[in-house]
């Protein structure tokens, strides 16, 4: 099982006191201690439970009638939730303290072991899709509870003309550990080591911290923030090149063997999405850059007195904003009540994150950065991690993370293959938690420059998921694009960052010495190439849900927990046509990007 990214909503925090108590995770309902017997028990469990599952099915499965198969998936599945279950206990304790050796080697060791004793598991995926069609068909025919996989089929079936043999699909498995994630733990640990002398800071400061200075009200603080960022970037930058190189080289390699028509196919592929649907969605938000991010931050140079913005101002708050710190139980209780507003089920599904140890809230020495929601396996239940400083945007990342929790838990009751999410769809409870948050906030605004503050606030949030996402993916496509002509140096990797950011951010914006180094930091490009596009996926359809919603589609409640509680049983298509929406129509993004539009309107209107 792979770890979950931290979430790029927001680039920044910020440190404040009086938060209250900040909740930790109890890692307990996975594993009570690294030692514990329950632990050693499911490792060799584990290791016997493959190897008898090889000698069971390997070379069989054609000979299978509808009931062997369905003991077959079954057993599978069994597996899956086993092996989930270590590595989510090894990985969310790794998180909690990357710079902790002991925690780095547990969670290596139990990769190698969990690898290792997987590997025969690999033919099944790559036997399974040389059934002749007119076979399988007639198994799923014969028996509703193996037809209930077809998603889960129909997703392996469609790698079939990308898979190689069986010895080579064994050696790539073998060759992962030592491959791209020992790249991403190193890009990790370099990354939670860093350490920053921000002019007009007594002591240095990590990533998160550093980051969370863009946002502060002081201009000179922040262009500190970003020359320090930007002097270790780049003292490190040979080494963030070299992972980059040899990454998207690894996946050009990959991708050759496997015949993928382009870099992004077999992300399309996972996501079970059509190319032509992302590139819809690519081409909508490039060609509304001008009316949505050039436009509003040509709005705030306004604001903030300035002829042009540098990059340091692109989250500054507004001059009327004022500063506060959003203590814990109050960002706890706005979340709540927003979430009850539109269902009571929807808090009480989040209640439990609160009470009983599902969020890792406060900034650590050594946590990872960012935030996410990690669905664990569907017998236990969702971890959601923040670095939680009291920002009204940190109260925004709570609501996103808490919509993934929600989802996560609804769509455990599909059974483990079929309840993870494709992205495409994995960002709409998150986004639409967030929607809802906001709408209560901007509903109880009681001035003008508070309503004013809010939605500036949130058409930052939506161009940071919209615009700056589809930007870092025309970046990745321009980056393994050029390394399949050759290495690049890190000065060629710099120009591509600049190319896509002046395009993205606009004509407002002037960029400083240093800037074309901050591609080094997304860790999106390097633990899974092309996912930023889920982002903006996720924020268009909400806006277009969200329109559903507020003009009252009847049913709208009941409709939307049927698609959460969908998880990964049903595609795209079928899962918005309850509410009259569909992804593959070119005009479907638009509706989207025109909520985004409407608020910089309002904001504009403001100004008269």
């Amino acid at each position: 099982m792979t770890l979950p990214l931290p979430h790029p909503v927001f680039d920044a925090h910020a440190a404040g006191g009086g938060l209250g108590d900040l909740p930790d995770w109890d890692l307990r309902d996975l594993y009570p201690a690294p030692d514990a017997p329950e632990l050693t028990r499911d490792m060799a469990w584990l290791e016997t439970a493959c190897a008898d599952f090889a000698t069971r099915y390997e070379g069989r499965l054609a000979s299978l009638d509808a009931a062997g198969l369905l003991a077959c998936v079954r057993d599978y599945e069994a597996i899956d939730i086993i092996a989930g279950r270590l590595m989510s206990y090894a990985g969310l304790r790794y998180y909690q303290n990357t710079m902790d050796s002991e925690r780095a080697k547990f969670m290596a060791d139990a990769q190698d072991r969990v690898t290792a004793y997987t590997t025969p598991l690999v033919f099944f995926s790559l036997e399974f899709n040389r059934l002749d069609d007119a076979h399988l068909a007639g198994l799923l025919a014969a028996n509703a509870d193996l037809a209930r996989y077809r998603p889960v089929f129909d997703r392996m079936r469609a790698m079939r003309p990308h898979q190689l043999s069986d010895e080579l699909e064994r050696f790539l498995h073998d060759e992962s550990v030592v491959g791209a994630s020992a790249w991403n733990k190193l890009f990790d640990e370099t990354m939670a080591g860093l350490m920053f002398s921000v002019a007009g800071e007594a002591e240095e400061l990590n990533l998160e911290a550093t980051l969370n200075l863009l946002t502060d009200t002081d201009r000179t603080k922040r262009e500190a923030a970003a020359r320090a960022l930007a002097g270790v970037f780049d003292r490190h930058i040979k080494l963030f090149a070299r992972v980059h190189n040899t990454l998207a080289k690894e996946k050009e390699i990959h991708d050759r063997w496997r015949k993928m028509p382009s870099p992004q196919h077999g992300r399309h592929l996972s996501n079970h999405v059509e190319p032509e649907v992302v590139q819809a969605l690519r081409d909508a938000v490039v060609a509304a850059y001008p009316k949505l991010s050039h436009r509003y931050y040509a709005l705030k140079a306004k604001w903030l007195g300035l002829e042009r913005l540098q990059v340091w101002d692109r989250n500054a708050p507004l001059p009327i904003e004022q500063p506060k710190v959003i203590g814990w139980d109050d960002a706890r209780k706005t979340v709540s009540d927003a979430y009850a507003a539109f269902s009571p089920r929807l808090a009480e599904l989040a209640e439990p994150f609160f009470t009983k140890g599902w969020i890792d809230a406060g900034v650590k020495p050594g946590k990872a950065p960012g935030a996410f929601a990690h669905p664990t396996v569907t017998t236990v239940h969702p971890y959601v991690m923040l670095n939680y400083l009291g920002k009204p945007r940190d109260v925004m990342t709570l609501a996103h993370e808490l919509g993934h929790g929600v989802h996560q838990r609804l769509a455990a009751a599909q059974g483990e293959l079929l309840s993870s999410t494709p992205l495409t769809l994995a960002e709409t409870a998150s986004v639409f938690g967030e929607m809802l948050t906001f709408r209560k906030l901007l509903d109880g605004a009681k001035t003008k420059a508070e309503r004013k503050t809010l939605l500036a606030g949130k058409v930052e949030d939506m161009i940071n998921t919209v615009v700056r996402q589809i930007a870092f993916y025309d970046f990745e496509c321009k980056l393994h694009a050029a390394r399949a002509e050759g290495e690049l140096t890190p000065d060629d990797i710099n120009a591509l960052w600049m190319s896509v950011q002046a395009e993205s951010l606009g004509p407002a914006f002037d960029f400083m010495d240093g800037y074309e180094t901050f591609w080094a930091y997304i860790p999106h490009f390097v633990h899974s190439p092309f996912y930023v596009y889920a982002y903006a996926f996720g924020d268009g359809l909400v806006n277009a849900l969200y329109a559903a919603y507020a003009d009252g589609l009847p049913g709208f409640e009941d409709k939307y927990f049927d698609l959460l509680s969908a998880g990964g049983s049903k595609h795209h298509k079928e899962l918005l046509a309850p509410f009259g929406l569909d992804a593959s129509d070119p005009k479907f993004w638009d509706k989207g990007l025109s909520m985004i539009a409407g608020f910089i309107d309002e904001l504009e209107a403001m100004e008269d």
